[in-house]
């Protein structure tokens, strides 16, 4: 990783539980909010619980300072042979407004990629609305590259 963190704050990543579910569900909220994306929390709640139950998915930590709850971040796992292995995605990161532009979005990203490097992640994705030019920058400086494709989704309905 490119850049080096900011300030001296030191979050600290505690793997969520089904019993952060409304705080989890409360920071889902507004991280839908600040991205104008649909959110219904009785769907939202099902996924969440449902990850929360298996490792084999993925993981979920709250991010915290001095006790506080300031966001979370949800790493799902994936294989892919473009990039020879095992891969993870971003699902969802989220920091509470305060917190943004302090160095801490770089330290979950370091922690990220140490969770990788222990699970055998080869590449780790991310997904970042287009409009939202600022974080384009910082996950480029931090050594994610655009590869000038488009994530396309086709929902299978039951």
């Amino acid at each position: 990783m490119k850049a080096k963190p900011k300030d001296h704050l030191e979050p600290t990543f505690k793997p969520a539980t089904e019993k952060n579910a409304d705080t989890l569900i409360w920071l889902m909220c507004e991280l839908y909010k600040y991205d104008h994306t649909a959110f219904d929390p009785a769907a939202h709640r099902i996924a969440l619980e449902n990850l929360l139950k298996s490792d084999a998915y993925g993981k979920v930590w709250l991010i915290e300072l001095e006790q506080e709850v300031i966001g979370y971040v949800v790493l799902v796992f994936g294989y892919s042979l473009e990039f020879h292995g095992r891969d993870a995605i971003i699902d969802e990161l989220f920091i509470v407004e305060k917190y943004r532009r302090r160095g801490i979005g770089t330290r979950v990203l370091l922690f990220l990629e140490e969770v990788c490097r222990t699970n055998d992640v080869r590449a780790l994705h991310l997904e970042v609305e287009h409009a939202n030019t600022s974080a384009q920058a910082f996950y480029r400086k931090v050594g994610f590259t655009d590869h000038h494709r488009y994530l396309m989704t086709r929902l299978i309905s039951d």
